[in-house]
């Protein structure tokens, strides 16, 4: 009898093959924003337009529609005691597992730090600084998310960053969920809001009289906050436009079928979440099929991750790994697993673009999600074609330093002088010209 889930499974022997993966890699690129004149699109406009006249009153309006709480502008802010309450509270040894991921987080930050790299000496040279003030996105989904906190709060302290602002929905009881408000306590952050989507987005971006404006905006969120922060690019900085959780995975017949199944519903049940195999192997491909019919009824949200499966997920079976490989690049996806025996490290080799690649059939999705060091915010949506995950150099910015002294204005004066006249810029020129004249 026919499964609901057959139809994700294709190969390169049907006419359709490569339509189909083009519809996949479209439904990928789509998914994080609404269309701007949709009529979600144009909701997310007019929020933003709300708050430049309206500031906290829109907050509150929007809050109470969205998230069905009422919030005074007093009650943005979460207090310093119910956050040192939270931290009290939290189970133990799960703080004792926050503690070490933190660690492991903040030992490879500081590992690829370049911000301690400035270079002032001779003609030119380049000097880097921490981003001011930065606001941290963290979604308030049915469940809690303090690795988002980790992933997002350390690479930024590790930058120097001084003033670090978290928002987060009141979907817990009317407020944050105290396993998050645990983290930020952990790490020291006291300036949380107990405020999400749109609303937040626009109060970090613009400022109200309560909430202060940042100067970048980083973390995850669904399609409303990711409108939002498209939208908002320019006047605050962005970290990336990203949209529903993805793991693709390269499996030759060294894989095991039975773990690559796994971890696509890991992804996939995020709901939305994408989830795709790349194989050489029609027996691989079918195995991985039979295991995902057989796993996902196991799981508490088998409905939501179904769909997910249908609408953003797929079994490739190519003529050779090699194609497989060129275009799991081309699909620039948010996690890229390889499980190809030894050859492993040598396919990871050759892609080009990931946000993270996950090598060996013992580095699942949730090694990098929760504990390795890596931060999990990644670009999706085939974003990794021209961005990168988040890290401690996204938190700084470089100025460029140009010291001549006169002799070098001198050595140089004519070629300047040159290249001005020829774009009409006379006054420039003339600034190279006056110095000359000794004036």
């Amino acid at each position: 009898m026919p499964h609901e889930l057959d139809q994700i499974l294709i190969s390169h022997s049907q006419p359709d093959f490569s339509g189909r993966l083009v519809q996949l890699r479209m439904a990928l690129c789509q998914a994080p924003t609404f269309n701007p004149r949709s009529e979600e699109g144009l909701k997310v406009a007019k929020i933003i337009e709300d708050f430049w006249e309206h500031g906290d009153q829109a907050v509150t309006k929007y809050t109470r529609e969205f998230d069905k709480v009422d919030l005074t502008p007093q009650e943005f802010r979460v207090s310093k005691k119910d956050l040192k309450i939270a931290h009290t509270e939290i189970d133990k040894d799960l703080l004792t597992s926050i503690r070490q991921a933190i660690e492991n987080v903040r030992k490879y930050q500081v590992k690829i730090f370049i911000g301690n790299k400035s270079n002032l000496s001779g003609e030119t040279g380049i000097k880097y600084t921490p981003i001011r003030r930065i606001g941290i996105c963290v979604p308030g989904a049915s469940a809690p998310l303090p690795s988002t906190v980790i992933m997002t709060v350390v690479p930024a302290q590790v930058a120097g960053v001084k003033e670090i602002v978290v928002v987060s929905p009141p979907r817990y009881n009317g407020s944050i969920h105290p396993v998050i408000l645990a983290a930020c306590h952990e790490l020291g952050i006291d300036e949380v809001y107990r405020i999400g989507g749109v609303q937040a987005v626009a109060a970090l971006a613009t400022g109200t009289d309560t909430i202060r404006e940042v100067d970048k905006i980083v973390g995850p969120g669904n399609m409303w906050v990711q409108t939002a922060k498209r939208l908002l690019f320019g006047e605050v900085g962005i970290d990336s436009i990203a949209g529903p959780s993805e793991v693709l995975i390269i499996a030759n017949d060294k894989a095991n079928p039975v773990w690559v199944a796994a971890d696509m519903l890991s992804q996939a049940e995020h709901a939305p979440g994408s989830a795709l195999a790349f194989t050489d192997s029609d027996e691989v491909g079918e195995k991985i099929l039979d295991e995902l019919k057989k796993q996902v009824g196991q799981l508490s949200r088998a409905d939501e991750t179904s769909e997910c499966l249908k609408q953003y997920s797929g079994i490739a079976v190519f003529n050779n790994l090699d194609h497989a490989i060129a275009k799991a690049s081309e699909f620039a996806v948010e996690h890229l697993q390889i499980q190809c025996g030894d050859e492993s490290r040598e396919i990871a080799d050759k892609i080009e673009n990931a946000g993270a690649i996950f090598i060996g059939e013992y580095s699942p999705v949730a090694v990098g999600d929760y504990w390795a060091g890596p931060s999990h915010t990644l670009p999706t949506g085939g974003g990794a074609r021209f961005s990168s995950a988040l890290t401690s150099n996204d938190f700084i910015k470089s100025t460029s330093i140009i010291e001549y002294d006169k002799e070098k204005l001198v050595e140089s004066a004519e070629d300047i002088i040159r290249l001005a006249e020829v774009e009409g810029l006379d006054a420039h020129a003339k600034s190279i010209k006056i110095r000359l004249e000794g004036r």
